[in-house]
Order: C-alpha cells, then structure tokens, then sequence
C-alpha cells in the first residue's frame, strides 16, 4: 500500500512539473522538456518513489501555502539542472552538527560554498529538514523539539524554491520574481555572478571543520568604497568600530586594483565595478569562455579560517582545487592568527605553534586549526627564581610597553626573575639593550612573528621543577640499567642481524632520510609497472629518464618519469621529490608520488592530456591561437616566478624549454621537470656550475664558467618565448612578432645584470611595467664597433656542458673585422 501511494505522490509531482506553466523569468532554470518515451517516464516514477535519500533534479513547485511545506528532510538533496550544485544537509566533521548548504555535485571532494543555519546545526540528521513557512520564509527546522535555526529574510511570500547551476539558491514569489537569494548572503565563498558591496561580505569559518562565523571578513573598504579590504573582527561582529584591517586591494584604477595587477589580464575573468566610491559600489567577475567550446574550469574565492583570501581552480584531470592566488602571500601577515602570545612559524599548514614554557589556552580548538584563543604560560601558579631563559631568536612582537635596561642581559634577567608577571626579554648584543616582556603588555591579539631583519634576540623564561633533577638521576639511573641488561642479553642477535642486513639497512636509512615529505604517496614498482602496462606508453624523455603513461586504479592517468641511471641520476631524484613535493600551484606539475624500491626510481606526476609546447612548435603542426600563446606566456613566467619569488626557499629551475611546459586539458602552461632544479638561500647565493641545462636554452654565464643565478631561468624563458611568438623551433628561421618579439629579447639578453627578474616579466606580459628598449646584443656591438667577441660555438658548449668538473677551456674566441665583415674562428 505504502508502495502504491509514493508511486501516486511521484506520480503527481511529474504531472504537475511537466504540465504545470512555467514562471516566465528569463534567469531561472528553464523547465524540463516533456517526455514522450514511456519506458523513460516509468523510470523518473520509479526513480522518484525509490529514492528517499536521493538527489531531487530542478526545483520544487510549492502546492500550497496554508500549512508549512517540508522542502527537505534527512539525507534528501536537490541538485541544480546540470548537476553542477547539490542542496541539502551535510556535518563537515562531526555527525552531531549537521547544517543546510550548498556544494559542489560534480567534483569528488566535498566543497561547500554555502551554509544556512551556521551558527545553529542541528544534533540529529533524522529531524533536520528545511520548510517553507506559512508566511513563505524558508526555515531550517528541528523537527525533534520543533525549534527554529534558521529563516530567510524575505518580506514577501515565496511559492517556488530553484537551485541555480551557478550554485545560487532562489526564492520565487508566485509571479516569478525573485524575492530571496542566498548571493545576497554569502558565508566563506565568492563563486562567479556573485557581488560584493556595503552589506554583503564573506565571513570565514571559525575553523576547518566549523563553519561558524570565523574572525575574519571581506568587504567594500568604507568610507570610500574604492577597495575591497580583509579585517580581523573577534567572534565575527559584524560592528566595524573594533575591526582591524590588514590587507586591502588598492583603489580601483578603472580596469583593476592597484594592489592587485593579476587583474588586468582578462583572458579568464571579466570584473565589474559598478559605482565606485560610492556607499552603493557593487564589485563582482564573472567568467569568460577559454576558446570556442572548451568550459572554463571551476572557479571560487574562498576567505579560508586562516584569514587568507585565496582563489582555486579545479583541474578535472588531477581532481584537485589548485591555488591561483592569495592574500596576504605569507601567512603571519594575518591580523591575530595565533592569538595572544601565540607564534606563527610562517609554515602553510599548521603555522602557528606556543614557545616553549607555553601551551595552548585550548587544545581542542587548536586541534580543529583554531588558535584564537592563543597561548599561556605553563605553570603560572608558580614562579621560581632559577627559572632558565631560552633564545628563541629574531622574533617581532606586538606590546603597548615595555620596560628598558641599560645594563645588559643580566640586569635584565635579574629583575625578570622578581616578577612572575615577566615571561622573557628581548636582547640587542650590538648595543647590549635590553627590554622585559610583561603579562600586561600584550595587546589582546598580539603574538609572536619570526622577522629576520630584527636584531633583538628574544628569549623566553622557562620554568624548571622543584626536585626535578634528583627525579631526573634517579629516572636516568633505573633506565640505563634497564638498557645495560636488554643490550647484553641481546648483543648476540643484534650483531648477527646487523651483518646481514648491514647494506639493506643503511640504504632504508637513506631513503626514509629523504622521502619523509608529506602529501606524496609511496607506489611500489609492481603499481607502477601494472599502471603503464609494462611502461609500453613512452611519452618522451625528460632528465635522466623516460616518462610513460599510466592509468592508476582509481581510473585517473598519470605521467610516470622512471629513471634509467639511477645511479647517475640520484640527486636529481632526490631534488625533485624534496623540492616539489610540497609545492603547489596552478602552473606548476604536481608531483603525485614516487618509488624507491631497490634500485628502483621513479617519479609520478598528474598527467597533461594536451602534451608539451614543443608539439605545437613543429613544422606542420596545428598552431595555437594567439589567445593560447598569451596564457602560455603568462602562465610559464607565473610559474618560474613563483619558484624564484614565492617559494620558502629560492627555487633556480635551470631547464626552462618548450619540452618542459606541459598543457592540461585547458591549455594551462605547467612548469614540469624539476629534475635539474637547486634550492639556494634567500641571500639568492650563486649556485655551482656543475649543472647542466639545455643547448640552445642555457644562459651564456653557464658556458663562460661563471655561477648561474635566476637569472638563467630568465634567459631560457626569453629563448622559450621567442619560439611560442614565431610558433615553430629557433633552428627553423627566424621568428617574428612586433611588440612580443621585443619582450623576447628583452628577456634573453646576455649580460645578466640587465635581464629583469621573472617577477618584474610577469608584470611586464601583465601591463603593469612598460617594457623598455633592450641594449643591443653583445655580437651586435662587436660589430658595430670592430672589437674582440668572446663566444662559444655549440659544440665546444656541448661538450662544456657534458663534463662533470666544471672545467670550461673549450671556450672558442670569435674574432670579427667590421671593415671586411669577415668572421675568423
């Protein structure tokens, strides 16, 4: 009976959606089209009365108003008509907080863009559900204590509920209009079609898996309205007066921000200001199609947990958000992050941590990425004059005061040590200043950030134990004895196993001193060679060894570099793995995984279905739109400069070359093969000269002997440049481009000292920096003037490149007579 009745209500539903006339409003979802199939239109019945849990297509037309209609309930959901957005109730982390959203329905990771009832979820999925109220409001209910979490704002009464498949949820007034969306009330995401203005901001989650308002917001800057500005509000009051803001855009110029020159580049988003400096500025983008038929990926600004704006990309070949921006770059640049006393190590994932003779005021919350309570000292009840001071290093602060001492460190460690309020003190050994931190002197969000540039010294109090070291010799007795017996019962098996598995343990050692990374996964060669079905699909040959493809058992295809010398190539391995394992960005290859079995090495990367740019470079081959090159061009130097400028550690790539730019199925560059890559220090220190790159691409510094710098990456990407403008290879004639072949040249000129850094060239293909008239080639000006050219002819520079010493006397003098034009080698 129970059956015959769900078959009747499904029946009906279809009825009246199919024969029912639709709301004539041009944004909303057309309706769908009647099916005339039978067996087609028993399937929707069926599906519809055997799917409780299941999704519900479209929207849902409200019969009646008189008593409140139940919208969803329990693990219903309603998904938008492409099925690119799902409504419904879902518990981030904790299966008794359970809350109405919207999320992505086409990707596999679960990402929301929309929360309801945030600040009141829900204990019990069962008596969750999501009506329509008799006065037309949609209310997020309780059914078991019929309780009310949450309701929308609408005056007027809505009889139609729609789910935009730009991820917009609709109220309709029974004339068609719009008289609710939750664009108007953003949560943590800004999706495209989406504005911001004086009232509607993104508020941050409290935590990862809290999506109650965090500490941080989004907004048009007041009282100009010209900017968009990030603020630290505690507990997320929406009143400003007690607000701090610690990163703004810039004015609007008319086409951008000022802070912000990726703006100017209009090949994916158009923005749109509308009213500026005016308290009604609307500010918002929307996408803008790649090339005829190809679909712009999925986009979203998120204001993550941690006070970062960032904007992903989805790559629907890896399954993975990629990270195409952020603000503020470094972390710590974010207003209170770590709380009070709290410090930030600057690090991208847990980056803030308490000093030692601290502890979190709450280690749950710290636990779920929650540091806004911050620190305190351990064992406050105490205060022993024996207490230590440990250095902690270069470290800023925040404070209100602080008491001074002239008389050096001890002065101040003698009066720190008489007051339990003090909790460390800060030492200049150049002019032996001394300053005490006190309790009272912190403001209530200050903490600590590491700052290479101070030279204050911090050193923090500790507290040492009362009997503490009698405990420690009696402890330290009891346990070497214990050791001293276990070592002679078992020196016998010790040494045996020792012998035999001597080499075995000595190179387990060495790998797991290297591969401790995270966020990789460890294949066996067994995977591996099941993936690329005996490695028969060669890809081409990169650094040290072939790349195969592969497909892995989740059905997603990879690119497996497999080195053939892996005795040769071992520090290349090892630099790649190290070097990239972490690094993510959206032109830049992710590094998926590796292998280190036995003698065994290879490398796992996402897969480009569209292959390198060499392939578009060739005589006879499909050439790029000029659409195409641009986002090349930009993409490339984005990711070089990211390696340069933004990486913890200075990143010299040193094999930049059409071979080494690899296109996703969107035709976005990704910078591969970081097998020749070097990690140098900030002081951007010169690297050795024992490394090689490609003839053709390498810098002239590399053949003439002298260390190399970022600037060859400069160099190589000129050369690379040069060939994406003419669209074949340099060896087929001379390319040609106008104003893009003066940027080349520009950018490949010999005397490294005048080659701009990859992040001055990104402005430069930006609009940012006009480019300048390069001087002119050093050939040039042998020529011109008759003088001595010192050069290197390609095979002197390939044999030069070949050996592992160093050695560069093979140089060749080129002698030119500019009266007679001759050339003498």
């Amino acid at each position: 009976m129970s059956m015959e009745l769900s078959l009747i209500l499904a029946l009906i539903s279809i009825f009246s959606s199919y024969f029912l006339p639709p709301v004539a409003s041009e944004p909303l979802i057309k309706p769908i089209s009647p099916c005339t199939n039978s067996t087609h239109f028993f399937k929707k019945v069926q599906d519809l009365a055997e799917s409780s849990g299941k999704a519900l297509k479209g929207s849902i037309k409200l019969q009646s108003l008189q008593q409140s209609q139940v919208v969803l309930s329990g693990n219903a959901t309603i998904t938008s008509e492409n099925k690119t957005f799902r409504l419904g109730f879902f518990a981030p982390n904790d299966e008794f907080k359970w809350y109405l959203g919207i999320w992505y329905a086409s990707i596999p990771i679960p990402t929301y863009v929309w929360v309801a009832n945030r600040e009141k979820p829900i204990k019990n999925l069962l008596s969750a559900s999501a009506e329509i109220t008799e006065d037309g409001k949609l209310a997020v209910i309780d059914q078991d204590s019929r309780t009310l979490m949450w309701e929308t704002s609408n005056v007027e009464k809505a009889s139609d509920l729609r789910l935009l498949e730009q991820g917009n949820l609709v109220l309709l007034s029974s004339d068609g209009r719009i008289v609710w969306r939750s664009f108007d009330f953003p949560t943590d995401t800004w999706l495209p079609g989406m504005n911001l203005t004086a009232e509607q901001r993104l508020t941050s989650w409290k935590s990862s898996i809290d999506p109650a308002p965090g500490r941080y917001s989004l907004r048009l800057n007041p009282p100009d309205f010209g900017e968009i500005a990030l603020f630290y509000s505690n507990g997320g009051s929406v009143d400003m007066i007690n607000s701090h803001t610690y990163w703004t855009t810039g004015n609007w110029s008319g086409n951008a921000f000022a802070g912000v020159p990726q703006m100017t580049i209009p090949y994916i988003y158009r923005f749109d200001f509308i009213d500026p400096f005016t308290p009604m500025a609307t500010f918002g983008y929307t996408e803008v199609p790649l090339e005829s038929g190809i679909k712009p990926p999925l986009t979203r600004f998120v204001l993550d947990h941690m006070g970062q704006l960032k904007q992903f990309t989805w790559s629907q070949q890896s399954e993975v958000w990629s990270t195409f921006w952020s603000q503020p770059e470094n972390v710590c640049r974010v207003y209170a992050l770590c709380g009070n006393l709290g410090f930030c190590n600057g690090r991208p994932f847990n980056p803030c941590e308490c000093l030692n003779g601290f502890r979190p005021m709450n280690s749950v919350s710290w636990g779920k990425e929650d540091f806004s309570e911050g620190c305190c000292r351990q064992g406050d009840e105490t205060c022993n004059e024996d207490d230590k001071f440990e250095e902690v290093g270069a470290v800023s602060y925040e404070r209100t005061t602080v008491v001074s001492f002239t008389g050096g460190r001890s002065e101040c460690e003698r009066v720190c040590l008489g007051n339990c309020s003090c909790i460390g003190l800060y030492h200049n050994p150049n002019n032996n200043l001394c300053k005490n931190l006190y309790w009272f002197a912190f403001k209530p969000a200050a903490m600590f950030t590491s700052d290479s540039t101070l030279q204050d010294m911090l050193y923090v109090r500790v507290q040492t134990t009362p009997g503490g070291k009698k405990k420690n010799k009696k402890t330290t007795f009891l346990v070497g004895m214990i050791c001293g017996i276990l070592v002679i019962l078992s020196v016998g098996t010790i040494n045996l196993l020792y012998l035999r598995r001597r080499k075995v343990s000595r190179r387990k050692g060495e790998d797991d001193s290297v591969f401790q990374v995270t966020n990789l996964r460890v294949f066996s060669y067994k995977d591996l060679h099941a993936a690329t079905k005996g490695f028969s699909e060669k890809l081409g040959h990169g650094g040290f060894g072939a790349v195969f493809r592969g497909v892995l058992p989740d059905s997603s295809a990879v690119a497996v570099k497999r080195l053939e010398r892996p005795g040769g190539g071992e520090k290349e391995f090892r630099a790649e793995v190290c070097t990239i394992g972490n690094i993510q960005h959206v032109n830049l290859v992710r590094l998926r995984g590796f292998c280190s079995e036995n003698s065994h090495r290879l490398l796992v990367y996402d897969y480009m279905p569209n292959g390198p740019l060499s392939m578009y470079l060739r005589h006879g081959s499909q050439n790029l739109s000029w659409d195409v090159r641009f986002r090349v061009a930009v993409g490339t130097a984005r990711g070089i400069a990211y390696l340069h400028e933004e990486c913890r550690s200075c990143i010299i790539h040193c094999d930049i070359k059409p071979e080494n730019i690899l296109l996703d199925e969107d035709f976005s560059a990704k910078v591969s093969d970081f097998g020749l890559a070097k990690l140098i220090g900030r002081d951007f220190s010169r690297v050795l000269a024992t490394m090689r790159g490609t003839w053709g691409y390498v810098a002239p510094e590399w053949i003439s002997g002298v260390a190399i710098t970022t600037k060859a990456d400069v160099y190589s990407y000129g050369m690379t440049l040069l060939e994406l403008i003419g669209g074949r290879r340099n060896v087929e004639g001379p390319p040609s481009a106008g104003g893009g072949g003066e940027g080349g040249n520009r950018r490949k000129m010999d005397d490294e000292s005048t080659r701009p850094t990859m992040g001055m060239v990104v402005k430069m293909l930006e609009g940012v920096v006009e480019v300048a008239v390069p001087p002119p080639p050093k050939l040039l000006q042998a020529l011109v003037s008759g003088e001595s050219f010192q050069g290197v002819g390609p095979e002197s520079g390939k044999r030069v490149l070949q050996e592992d010493n160093g050695s560069f006397d093979d140089n060749i003098s080129v002698s030119i007579d500019s009266k007679d034009s001759k050339l003498s080698i």
